[in-house]
């Protein structure tokens, strides 16, 4: 789904070992890309959701989402305030918006999700517009998960849900590995 053409300010927030692509237009912050993916993740979606949108690298601009985003990372906050804006189809935005519900730490199934929007049958539609969230971490897609609690896709990939989600529970990967030790 396209939108309104205008420049899209991008950073790049690099936080320990978390690198990641984030952009935003006047609006608020409108992407935030996989850990670890080149600019391309970033510029292909521009240029699909913002067509004639100019990618304009402005750190400063920028300085108050990566400075939130950190400040989720260091487990600081667990909601928030930044302002943010998707512009999808009426059915992804009913999902994106679900989304935005979900409690940190907890999570809900595509079931769940399909059943909160009013469309039970539409699970696999469902977890479609979650794939398309272009804002992964504030729009926490990475709390959806499989019915039987099974870790499904995710476009950041199965290890950064898995770290956010670890985050999310106070349990980093070399704390439970410590643990077990």
């Amino acid at each position: 789904m396209t939108t309104k053409s205008g420049p899209i300010y991008w950073s790049i927030l690099s936080y320990e070992n978390w690198i990641i692509y984030i952009a935003a237009i006047e609006e608020g912050l409108c992407f935030v890309g996989s850990q670890n993916q080149s600019f391309e993740e970033l510029a292909t979606w521009a240029y699909i959701h913002f067509p004639g949108g100019d990618l304009i690298r402005d750190d400063e601009k920028m300085k108050q989402y990566a400075d939130e985003l950190v400040r989720y990372l260091q487990g600081q906050i667990n909601k928030f305030t930044i302002p943010i804006f998707y512009h999808g189809t009426p059915f992804q935005e009913a999902v994106w918006k679900v989304l935005c519900d979900i409690p940190y730490g907890q999570t809900r199934s595509y079931s769940d999700i399909a059943h909160q929007i009013q469309k039970p049958a539409a699970v696999r539609a469902v977890g479609t517009a979650i794939g398309m969230n272009p804002i992964l971490i504030t729009v926490p897609c990475h709390r959806v998960i499989g019915k039987n609690g099974s870790l499904t896709g995710y476009r950041g990939g199965i290890g950064m849900k898995t770290k956010l989600l670890e985050l999310e529970r106070g349990t980093p990967t070399y704390e439970r590995e410590l643990q077990h030790d």
